[in-house]
């Protein structure tokens, strides 16, 4: 028997609403609150919130002195189009050169990496 339940993912940010911006035009849904902890409801899914962080440092990947602490593995249908979605959203790439992989890495608009993966 489970002890608890996963109840959301919270990102350490600058900016909280404008990730949650981000992450609402990757994955849909519904941005809620203002200030130091914005919550993303998305339909179907796990929520995600993103909480302000004085100080933040964005993870650098690959790079173990600055340790990306954890990731998202995001699961598309088309590789290429939604590349060329979330790069538009403002991610950067970091690891997506080799197009044989079933997966590519970016980071996000606060330096957070996350992954495209085939389904």
């Amino acid at each position: 028997m489970a002890l608890a339940k996963l109840g959301v993912v919270v990102l350490d940010c600058p900016d909280p609403r404008a990730l949650a911006e981000f992450y609402a035009g990757v994955l849909g849904g519904t941005v809620e609150g203002d200030g130091d902890w914005v919550d993303l409801k998305v339909p179907g899914g796990q929520a995600l919130a993103f909480q302000a962080a004085s100080g933040f440092v964005a993870p650098r990947w690959p790079s173990p002195e600055h340790s990306q602490q954890f990731h998202l593995d995001l699961t598309v249908e088309d590789m290429d189009a939604a590349e060329k979605e979330v790069l538009a959203l403002g991610a950067k790439t970091l690891d997506a050169d080799d197009r044989a992989r079933t997966w590519r890495v970016y980071a996000d608009p606060a330096g957070h990496p996350f992954c495209l993966c085939a389904c």
